[in-house]
């Protein structure tokens, strides 16, 4: 199914996929998952905007795909193969989410595959954003079933950073403390007062960040600090489940997952039905490189090169449990 949003500006298009009753509304604007509706369940499982146009202002990334390096830089610079690199600072003195005018907010070119796919494709100029290199951007997003796969690749003309991360707020229903999260992983990457990484590993066992046996979330953190973690993966299966039964199953290739627990979300714009987007209203499992890799040496490499092609597969699965 193919539908054109009316009267949109900037050329916003959106699509819908279907496939056994569950169907799914992706927009061309930032590769964003706008909605995801299943069975005998009254909303979207994904937090998401009544008004297409809302998403030329979207500064909580709700639903894109953010690059083209997700999470934080620190100091926003940094150096590679002796040439140094200044970019936009738009979370303090750090960039985030690849900077104001990420892959978040351009229109990709955006063509239905099958009923149940459809493949985006975007292309980056040489120094966009501050970024070396020249890079093609293509994401298929299938629907099969209960499952949602966003297949990210990036071919690049020279030696630079790639760390794409879909960034879905989950709804899940019922209140977010008596989700039960499973988090494969021993340790989280260390950060400073600005969420930038130390460069330091902390181990999870016996705080509140673990989850490497399932634990529901209000007992892990009954003083409400909240999450924004970047987690070392040991495993390529995270989970949530909800107090209604619904239960999101991600697997992932990278070597970390971003959780953030939304105590920052708020509502920018009217909701779509049946939601709210106050603090906690959804949560975002992130998988993806470590954050500010381009300055610590001794995290994974984010560099792709002409002959290392970038790519990330995600699958997630949300259905009631059984």
């Amino acid at each position: 199914m193919h539908t054109d949003t009316p009267n949109s500006p900037e050329t916003i298009r959106q699509i819908t996929l279907s496939d056994g009753g569950v169907s799914v509304t992706m927009l061309n604007l930032g590769c964003i998952t706008r909605s995801w509706l299943i069975p005998n369940h009254d909303t979207s499982v994904v937090l998401g905007y009544a008004d297409p146009r809302s998403y030329l202002n979207n500064p909580m990334y709700m639903g894109a795909i953010v690059g083209r390096v997700a999470n934080r830089i620190g100091g926003a610079s940094f150096s590679l193969n002796g040439a140094h690199h200044t970019l936009e600072a738009n979370e303090g003195n750090n960039t985030l989410h690849g900077g104001q005018h990420g892959l978040h907010t351009r229109i990709w070119d955006m063509r239905i595959h099958s009923p149940q796919s459809a493949i985006f494709k975007l292309s980056s100029p040489h120094g966009d954003e501050g970024f070396p290199g020249k890079v093609e951007f293509t994401i298929e997003v299938t629907l099969s079933g209960a499952t949602l796969t966003y297949d990210m690749r990036a071919t690049v003309d020279r030696p630079t950073p790639i760390n794409l991360a879909q960034h879905s707020y989950y709804s899940l229903g019922g209140v977010q403390n008596d989700h039960r999260l499973h988090i494969p992983a021993r340790a989280i990457t260390q950060t400073d007062a600005g969420n930038i990484p130390t460069g330091q590993y902390a181990g999870v066992a016996d705080t509140r960040f673990d989850f490497s046996s399932t634990r529901r979330l209000g007992d892990a953190d009954p003083a409400g600090a909240g999450y924004d973690a970047n987690y070392v993966l040991n495993g390529p299966t995270i989970s949530a489940t909800s107090p209604t039964g619904l239960r999101l199953t991600m697997e992932t290739d990278q070597p970390g997952l971003q959780f953030y627990s939304a105590r920052g979300l708020s509502e920018v714009h009217a909701p779509l039905p049946n939601q709210s987007h106050g603090p906690c209203a959804g949560f975002c499992f992130e998988p993806q490189g470590f954050p500010d890799a381009l300055n610590q040496p001794d995290f994974p490499s984010i560099i792709a090169t002409p002959d290392t092609p970038y790519r990330q597969r995600l699958a997630v699965t949300i259905q009631k449990d059984t």
